[in-house]
C-alpha cells in the first residue's frame, strides 16, 4: 500500500541508525529517570521528540553554507536574510537570534512587568516559560473546540475572539501585546484561520493592543489556509502568509521548524521605538545586529530554508505524511487528536489509557511505553509540561521535516498496537524531582507498579 505523493527530493546522504534490543531498555529509562529527554541519542531509533532543529536540509542550503560571510557586522549573509524576511512578512524591521525562545527572551524581558496578562490561542512550553518567569501570566483563550480531541473543526487553533475582547475590555491595562500561534503547537498543531487572524487583528486594533505572531510553523499554517478556508483555494502560499504578516504588528519565529535549519530564529515587525529597545538588549544578550548568536552560514541556510518552506510541492508531501502517519495509528485502534496537524500525531493518551488518572500522567506512561517497545521517543504534552494548564493527556510524536520515510512511521504505528494489547497493565507515574520553569526537560518519575 502506497501513501500520498512520492517524496518531492531524492536521498544524497544517509544517517546510519541502530535498534538497541528490548532487553536493555528498561535500564536505559532507569538511568534517564523515566524522562525520555534524558536518553542519549544513540540509544534512540525512530526520534519524534521535536520537529525542531531536526530537519535534514537540502543541497542548495548546503551549498549556501559555503557562501556564509562569518564578517561580525553587517555581513552579506545577514543582508540576504534581512531581505528574504522581508519579502515574506513585509516587516521593517529584523533581528537575528539563535533560536525562537531568545526572541521570545528578548521580546518579554523588553514589554513586560510583573502583573501583566499575555492572552494568546496558546501558549507553548517555552513561550509560557518565558512569561511566567517574569511574574506574569499566561493565558490561553483558543476556543473550545481547541479543548476536545475529537472535534473535527478545521482551524482548531483559532482564538476566542469574544474572551480576547472581554478580557482587553476589563483588563486592558495590564495586557502589553497580544499573541497568536500559527500553527498551534500545544492544541496538537491545528491551524488558525484566515478569518480568525482577521478578527484578532480587528479586536487588537479596537483596543490599541500590539499583535503578534509566534511563527515557527506559519508556511504549515498558510498551506491549511489553502486547503480548508473557502475562497483561498486559488492563492498561492505566498500570498496567503503575506496577507497573513499584514494582519500583525511582528513576530517571534524559531526557525528551526518552517525555516528548515537546525539553528535560528528572528524578531520581526514595525514598531520603531520597540525595535530600538530590542536592539539594546540583542547587543547585551546575543551579539551584534546583524548576527544575533548566529553564525554567518546559519543565516545563509535560513535564507534558503525560508524559501523552500514555501514550496507547495514540499508543504503537499510534508502535511500528507503527517496526515497518513495519523491514519497508521487510527487504523491499529490507537486514539488520536483529530484533524491531525501539520507537523505532528498527538496521541489521545487519557482516552487510551482511562484507568490512569490524569494526576498519574497518563502521557507520561505512554511515552516511557513507547521507548520501552520500539526505542521511540515523544513527548508527553499534558499534565508535566503545563501542570494545571493541560487541557488534554497527549503524546506528541513530531515528525522531523525531509527525514523519516513511510516505513519509519509504519514501525511507530505497529509499536503503539502493541502497547494498545497490554494497555490495561500500563501503570501511573509520580515525579520525583522538578525545577520550578519548564520541569518536562529535566524532571524525574517513577512507576507507581512495575512496567509489564
Amino acid at each position: 500500500m502506497t501513501y500520498g505523493p512520492p517524496e518531492p527530493w531524492r536521498i544524497k546522504t544517509v544517517e546510519t541508525i541502530s535498534l538497541v534490543p528490548e532487553s536493555k531498555r528498561p535500564d536505559i529509562l532507569t538511568a534517564a529517570k523515566f524522562n525520555v529527554f534524558l536518553i542519549k541519542s544513540e540509544d534512540i531509533f525512530i526520534d519524534l521528540l521535536t520537529d525542531s532543529g531536526t530537519s535534514a536540509m537540502s543541497s542548495e542550503q548546503w551549498a549556501a553554507i559555503m557562501r556564509g560571510d562569518e564578517a561580525y557586522a553587517y555581513a552579506r549573509s545577514f543582508m540576504r536574510l534581512r531581505d528574504t524576511v522581508s519579502s515574506i512578512t513585509g516587516f521593517k524591521h529584523f533581528l537575528p537570534t539563535h533560536q525562537g525562545r531568545a526572541a521570545e527572551h528578548l521580546l518579554f524581558g523588553t514589554i513586560l512587568k510583573p502583573g501583566m496578562i499575555v492572552p494568546s490561542n496558546n501558549h507553548f512550553d517555552t513561550t509560557r516559560g518565558n512569561i511566567e518567569s517574569l511574574g506574569t501570566e499566561a493565558m490561553d483563550l483558543v476556543i473550545e473546540e481547541g479543548r476536545d480531541p475529537q472535534n473535527l473543526h478545521p482551524f482548531k487553533g483559532n482564538m476566542d475572539t469574544e474572551k480576547l475582547d472581554h478580557l482587553l475590555t476589563e483588563k486592558g491595562d495590564l495586557v502589553p501585546i497580544v499573541m497568536l500561534t500559527v500553527t498551534n503547537n500545544t492544541g496538537g498543531g491545528q491551524p488558525v484561520s484566515l478569518e480568525n487572524i482577521r478578527a484578532v487583528s480587528a479586536v487588537c486594533r479596537k483596543h490599541h493592543k500590539p499583535l503578534f505572531f509566534d511563527a515557527c510553523r506559519y508556511a504549515e499554517n498558510a498551506w491549511f489556509i489553502k486547503k480548508r478556508e473557502p475562497g483561498q483555494e486559488n492563492r498561492s502560499i505566498r500570498e496567503i502568509t503575506r496577507e497573513m504578516f499584514s494582519l500583525v504588528d511582528g513576530c517571534t519565529m524559531s526557525a528551526k521548524k518552517d525555516g528548515l535549519v537546525n539553528i535560528g530564529g528572528f524578531l520581526a515587525g514595525n514598531d520603531d521605538s520597540l525595535f530600538e529597545a530590542l536592539q539594546n538588549q540583542l547587543i547585551l544578550k546575543e551579539g551584534f545586529i546583524t548576527y544575533g548568536g548566529m553564525a554567518g552560514r546559519d543565516l545563509e541556510a535560513l535564507a534558503v530554508g525560508l524559501d523552500e518552506a514555501l514550496d507547495e510541492a514540499y508543504l503537499q508531501y510534508r502535511i500528507g505524511q503527517v496526515r497518513d502517519f495519523g491514519e497508521m495509528i487510527k487504523a491499529v485502534g490507537v486514539p488520536i487528536l483529530e484533524p491531525t496537524g501539520g507537523h505532528a500525531v498527538y496521541v489521545d493518551a487519557r482516552s487510551m489509557l482511562p484507568h490512569i488518572p490524569q494526576s498519574q500522567l497518563p502521557a507520561q506512561a505512554l511515552t516511557v511505553m513507547l521507548y520501552l517497545r520500539g526505542a521511540i521517543r515523544g513527548v508527553e504534552i499534558g499534565s508535566v509540561m503545563f501542570g494545571e494548564h493541560a487541557a488534554m493527556e497527549l503524546v506528541r510524536l513530531a515528525v522531523p521535516r525531509r527525514v523519516y520515510t513511510y516505513n519509519h512511521l509504519a514501525f511507530v504505528a505497529e509499536a503503539l498496537e502493541r502497547i494498545n494489547r497490554e494497555k490495561d497493565r500500563i501503570p501511573g507515574f509520580e515525579i520525583t524531582y522538578q525545577q520550578k520553569h519548564l520541569r518536562h526537560f529535566t524532571a524525574h518519575f517513577k512507576p507507581l507498579s512495575p512496567l509489564p
